[in-house]
């Protein structure tokens, strides 16, 4: 993961994973959150880079993380096929939904409610608490 200055294009930090990087990274509040092939999702200081937290998905994260009302959605596209909440401020796990296949699409979080697709040809939608 490699983080540069905008105007200059000169190397802010770096950040290596256990394996490959293929999703989009996600930023709120500071905090950068990204998926590896190594079964983490990431969270790493904006500024930093520095490693806040990880959380051990169990499976390809292959899955762009959304982040929204101080929570990261993201999917399992290994073995798992889970669609997982977790705080974004711990990382801790707030609930997992296992659907019928693989979860390699983002989610999307829209009027209180996440969607994300499955490679079971579902769309999945969970209404959040509060919303």
């Amino acid at each position: 993961m490699y983080a540069l200055n905008a105007t200059t294009g000169a190397l802010l930090w770096q950040y290596t994973t256990g394996g490959n990087v293929e999703s989009s990274p996600a930023v709120a509040e500071g905090v950068v959150y990204i998926g590896s092939g190594d079964g983490y999702l990431y969270a790493l200081n904006a500024s930093t880079g520095a490693p806040l937290w990880n959380y051990l998905i169990g499976g390809y994260v292959g899955s762009s993380p959304a982040v929204a009302n101080g929570v990261v959605y993201v999917g399992c596209g290994d073995f798992c096929n889970n669609v997982y909440a977790l705080n974004a401020s711990t990382g801790a796990l707030l609930w997992q939904y296992t659907t019928g296949n693989y979860v390699v699409t983002s989610p999307t979080v829209a009027n209180g409610v996440v969607y994300v697709g499955s490679s079971d040809n579902n769309l999945y939608a969970f209404h959040l608490p509060n919303h």
